[in-house]
């Protein structure tokens, strides 16, 4: 058995990050999205011995599109291999990062992560006024009569925002149908505001039910599967700007940073 046992392959387990804002690929800017995940979660997924695939989630959340498409490819594979995937939050998994953590067959937290704000938001500024006082004439010209519908410039309307508040209703309900799916009774019904877009501590998360339980990630996963297990973490790769493109670059990298930190403080981290 000793000999034998010089040749057993070790446990291991894939710890995949999803740090930032959950947001399609649009160039420079690189938040989370299934484009960018896409060979990282395949990745973390194949091998031997693969006993657990982590999810190390720190993320305010962002385009409900991309949040559903990497949950549902998480889940595609992890029954596709026949692996569980754990969720472990570090400072916030909300919005986006919730449903996220959700594609997990368990959540584990901090006492102090923020989990929660099961909603949607949109938000934005109304310059109609200002470009009054500023004497400027906007001019508009389109095909469509609702071509222009929510324009910043122009006066609310009630028609456009009846019209927002039913695509968000339709994402609402869609963001309530997964986390339910995923959790189950674990969530106690008696909570009223669950749904609503609140968001709670990770102690009091766990009362509720939106997470299993309190660990840190390496404790947990060497408890579950012994203390010689591998950890081997993924991430998606960097790409550097060309010498060509460094000042342009950067300055839209300086601009995403402003705004995904816009994100975390939403949640006072």
């Amino acid at each position: 058995m000793g000999f034998l046992s010089i040749f057993r392959k070790s446990k291991s387990v894939s710890v995949i990050q999803l740090n930032g804002v959950i947001a399609p690929n649009m160039g420079r800017r690189k938040g989370l999205n299934l484009q960018e995940l896409e060979k990282t979660l395949e990745q973390a997924f194949t091998g031997s011995n693969i006993q657990a695939v982590a999810l190390q989630i720190n993320s305010p959340g962002g385009s409900p599109v991309q949040s559903e498409m990497i949950s549902l490819r998480i889940r595609e594979l992890s029954e596709k291999n026949n692996i569980p995937v754990l969720a472990f939050v570090e400072d916030v998994a909300a919005s986006g990062g919730y449903w996220l953590a959700c594609s997990a067959d368990e959540i584990f937290a901090s006492n102090a992560s923020i989990v929660g704000s099961i909603g949607v938001v949109s938000s934005g500024f109304g310059f109609n006024k200002a470009i009054e006082k500023l004497g400027i004439e906007r001019r508009l010209y389109t095909a469509g009569d609702n071509k222009a519908i929510l324009d910043p410039f122009l006066p609310e309307n009630k028609d456009d925002i009846k019209k927002l508040k039913t695509i968000q209703k339709e994402l609402h309900s869609q963001f309530i149908s997964f986390v339910k799916s995923r959790r189950g009774s674990k969530i106690k019904d008696d909570n009223k505001e669950v749904f609503t877009g609140a968001f709670w501590s990770g102690e009091s998360g766990l009362e509720i039910g939106l997470v299993d339980a309190i660990g840190e990630m390496k404790r947990v996963l060497k408890d579950r599967f012994g203390e010689k297990v591998k950890i081997k973490e993924f991430a998606p790769k960097k790409k550097f700007f060309g010498f060509s493109n460094l000042l342009s670059g950067a300055i839209e990298l300086i601009m995403f940073k402003l705004e995904e930190k816009s994100y975390f403080k939403r949640f006072g981290l």
